[in-house]
């Protein structure tokens, strides 16, 4: 049997060790680079939101926005969600994706 050297298997595990810690500590960073990206979003959309009111109280009509592209977000979301959903309309959510998986 070969002589272990318990420093240099301390040493080696460290180093095994190093590599899953700096693994984890690069998913932490992504996570909160996430949670700050959608805090700026919810503050951009906030800001959106308040610059549409200041707009429409300014004279300018929803529907002169609207030519202009500048719909309520709200509006843009409902309709993209309803979109997203348009072929699949009477079926059940469940049942489609269930019939994917058999």
């Amino acid at each position: 049997m070969a002589n272990l050297d318990i420093e240099q298997t301390r040493n080696q595990a460290r180093a095994l060790l190093d590599t899953r810690i700096e693994s984890v500590t690069a998913l932490v960073r992504s996570r909160q680079r996430i949670t700050e990206l959608r805090d700026q979003l919810v503050a951009a959309e906030r800001d959106d939101k308040r610059a549409y009111v200041q707009a429409t109280r300014d004279g300018w009509s929803a529907d002169e926005l609207k030519k202009l592209g500048l719909e309520p977000a709200a509006v843009k979301r409902r309709r993209t969600a309803k979109r997203s959903t348009g072929p699949e309309q009477g079926t059940d959510p469940e049942a489609a994706s269930s019939m994917g998986e058999q």
